[in-house]
């Protein structure tokens, strides 16, 4: 079983970083080689800026290549909770930036080319306890009326057509989206960006920005770069001089496994219609099919930071967790097995803007694949003076109390969500 990301280990070499120092002026630099960092880029690019990526490590490599691979509409918590708290045209705002984000990932793999096995399949939200399926039922009514009259129930009696699983009762099918490999979209977006101009710095930490002479000065692990604008797009990143995000932002832990690859005859019957699909559990799993025939199967498992030896212990949940699921995978091998850092603001909203003078865009809370991607090119927008395009601009983000940037308090949620699980 290798300690390392399926997407990452997987994906094609060939991605055209830049050699030799960082020494340059560009109109914009780009803090994260993520798929907000790059899509940004690739925008910004195609308007003739001159941009520079850097990223502390392998572009692709953070929390873009280590998420389960959905890219679906649907905001991250529960539209009726999300419509209760801001209000019918807030919660629809929102469940419509989700969906618009989904449309800009299709479009620029169409537009880029970009291979990256691409499955437009949709999503199922499948319910864990039968009362969770009333639940379901009622928010599919609400989302049918007020914004998105493509969503379906499945009911108990037809959940087993979709999952070969006695652990269901049935599930909330939201049909516009996909799923993809996350490695081959890196590169591929990557190049798209190299195409265009951009300059992209690898292994290349930001220690400090700071204003100078009506522009900001980056120092980085290789050089130092100057800029006119900067758009911050770290997402749960540990490196770097940004204390600021930090303090509002709680970097959970979420644990993939991926089994060997099995029969077509065995994932036909397990899941016959390809789907991503998700639980309704607060300690939810999340899993798919691979391009390759195998099983991806993830989820929060443990509320602590992603490390090798934490990696193992939550590997050990999920294989436990996939074979309560599916028992005929009760002894598949697990061939990978990897944690991520997933960037979660306090009402699991995303958040972008500009602070101190500076751009950002981050904490899409589970459902970043879509709307990095979807808000890079939103950012290009905003940074060419067209701040109405950014969807979040209103959404106020005090830091979480009590959080200096280090989450001590992640066993704690963690505790509680466990014991909610048991009575929710």
């Amino acid at each position: 079983m290798k300690l390392d990301s399926y997407w990452l280990d997987t994906a094609p070499a060939g991605i055209q970083a830049s050699e030799g120092p960082v020494d340059a002026h560009v109109d914009v630099a780009v803090i994260g080689g993520g798929f907000t960092g790059l899509s940004a880029a690739l925008a910004l690019g195609k308007r003739g800026a001159s941009v520079a990526v850097l990223d502390a490590g392998r572009m692709g490599g953070g929390a873009s290549g280590r998420n389960g691979g959905q890219c679906n509409t649907g905001v991250a918590q529960d539209y009726a909770a999300l419509r209760a708290q801001l209000g019918v045209e807030r919660a629809q705002g929102c469940y419509r930036a989700y969906a618009a984000a989904v449309d800009t990932v299709e479009r620029v793999i169409r537009e880029e080319r970009i291979d990256c096995d691409y499955l437009a399949s949709g999503k199922l939200k499948l319910a864990a306890k039968p009362h969770h399926l009333a639940h379901l039922e009622q928010t599919a009514e609400l989302i049918r009326r007020e914004v998105d009259p493509d969503v379906e129930i499945i009911s108990r009696d037809a959940i087993r057509r979709e999952v070969d699983s006695d652990s269901f009762y049935g599930g909330l099918l939201q049909k516009h989206g996909g799923q993809m490999h996350m490695g081959k979209f890196a590169v591929g977006l990557a190049n798209a960006a190299v195409r265009t101009g951009a300059k992209l710095f690898e292994h290349a930490a930001v220690t400090s920005i700071a204003k100078d002479h009506g522009a900001y000065r980056i120092d980085s692990a290789r050089g130092t770069l100057r800029a006119d604008q900067v758009l911050i797009a770290t997402g749960p990143s540990r490196h770097g001089p940004f204390g600021w995000y930090r303090r509002r932002l709680a970097p959970v832990g979420s644990f993939i496994v991926v089994t060997e690859p099995l029969p077509a005859e065995q994932l036909a019957r397990l899941l016959p219609q390809r789907r991503s699909y998700t639980t309704s559990r607060l300690m939810h799993n999340y899993f798919r099919i691979t391009p390759d025939s195998r099983l991806l199967f993830g989820g929060r498992a443990r509320f602590t930071a992603s490390e090798r030896p934490s990696d193992a212990k939550s590997g050990r949940i999920l294989q436990a967790n996939l074979a309560q699921t599916f028992p005929s995978l009760t002894h598949a091998r697990i061939d990978y097995c990897w944690g991520g850092l997933v960037d979660i603001t306090a009402d699991r909203l995303p958040r972008a803007g500009q602070h101190d003078g500076i751009y950002f865009s981050m904490g899409y809370s589970g459902h970043g694949t879509q709307m990095s991607t979807h808000m890079g090119q939103v950012m290009a927008d905003v940074i060419g003076g067209n701040v109405a395009a950014n969807p979040w601009r209103d959404f106020d983000w005090p830091a979480i109390p009590g959080h200096t940037g280090k989450p001590w308090f992640l066993p704690l949620v963690g505790a509680y969500y466990q014991i909610k699980d048991v009575f929710y």
